[in-house]
């Protein structure tokens, strides 16, 4: 009797702390939605797929920022004529006729980043083509994002058959958000040191943590870049994963073979285990992650400062410990 109402007790206490947190978030986002945005996107694929080559002046007049006085009209003329171009362009404005909900997430997305920083000011978007490059899909600087679509098609499209299959399951119109979330992220994460694996896993953690901040409106397979079931199996092996890389002395290694096995884009993570093949790849990103969210769960400094913190401070003090 006395241990069912301790019980009783403990489930009441964990309820309220869920639902004082709900508050918390919903208070929080119902603050960020009155953030003011003015959000320009502009489609220079449209402009260009309706460009005629003897319209090239005309173009440039409305684009003049995408057009270096370095590359010759010629080059451009050529491409505007260009028949593999002009098959990019078509696909693009049939995949992607609208672009409706990529701005909402967009400016919802600039609308966290002023809350964090004051001093952002929102960049124009422009949309293009660059002949299927996905590793060069998003570039940004202080007043302008470029986003490729022909990278944004779909993981089944026939532009990707000879692309493999774990990097163009990315290749799809969700991923356009968390990729430019990504680039931002590069700005504001500050790390003076990746020597050690845990270095590497923090650095990326950062990102990851990043995008929970600013795009908390995707799930977590999309800030990853997981499938639904990729992530759900990160989840349920965490604890033999953090045990495999503490077991192995693997957290303050050198080894230059770690970010490859567990960092960089791969079809599984390379535990040299039978598991392999049903591991995603990347998963050493996935436990940094984790570590960054604990330390943040675990300590009073203010979110975007958690950015800023070296990866010894926040392994120290996130107090990580798996999911069971």
């Amino acid at each position: 009797m006395f241990s069912a109402q301790l019980m009783r007790i403990y489930l009441l206490l964990i309820l309220g702390l869920i639902l004082a947190s709900c508050n918390n978030d919903s208070k929080l986002e119902s603050e960020i939605a009155k953030i003011d945005v003015d959000l320009t996107l502009e489609r220079f694929d449209q402009a260009e797929f309706k460009a005629a080559p003897n319209e090239l002046k005309t173009l440039k007049r409305g684009y003049p920022f995408l057009f270096s006085g370095q590359t010759p009209d010629s080059v451009w003329v050529n491409r505007l004529s260009d028949t593999l171009q002009n098959e990019i362009l078509n696909e693009v404005q049939t995949v992607l006729p609208d672009l409706k909900t990529v701005k909402l997430e967009l400016e919802n997305m600039f609308q966290h980043i002023k809350y964090y920083d004051k001093t952002f000011s929102i960049p124009k978007v422009v949309t293009l083509t660059n002949f299927v490059d996905y590793r060069n899909s998003v570039i940004v600087n202080d007043t302008l994002v470029l986003i490729a679509l022909d990278n944004y098609l779909g993981e089944d499209h026939k532009f990707y058959q000879n692309i493999p299959k774990y990097l163009a399951s990315n290749l799809n119109k969700d991923q356009i958000v968390p990729d430019v979330a990504e680039n931002f992220a590069e700005q504001y994460v500050f790390q003076t040191q990746r020597k050690t694996f845990l270095d590497e896993m923090i650095y990326f953690g950062k990102l990851l943590y990043f995008k929970d901040l600013m795009i908390p409106f995707k799930s977590d397979a999309n800030k990853i870049g997981y499938t639904n079931e990729e992530i759900k199996w990160a989840e349920a092996n965490e604890t033999p994963i953090w045990s495999y890389f503490v077991e192995k002395e693997l957290l303050y290694s050198t080894d230059p073979k770690l970010p490859n096995r567990f960092i960089a884009d791969a079809p599984f993570s390379k535990f040299y285990l039978e598991l392999d093949n049903q591991s995603p790849g990347r998963l050493g990103q996935y436990i940094g992650w984790q570590i960054v969210k604990a330390y943040a769960d675990n300590t009073d400094v203010k979110p975007i400062d958690v950015l800023q913190k070296t990866p010894e401070e926040i392994f120290r003090k996130s107090k990580f410990k798996p999911k069971k």
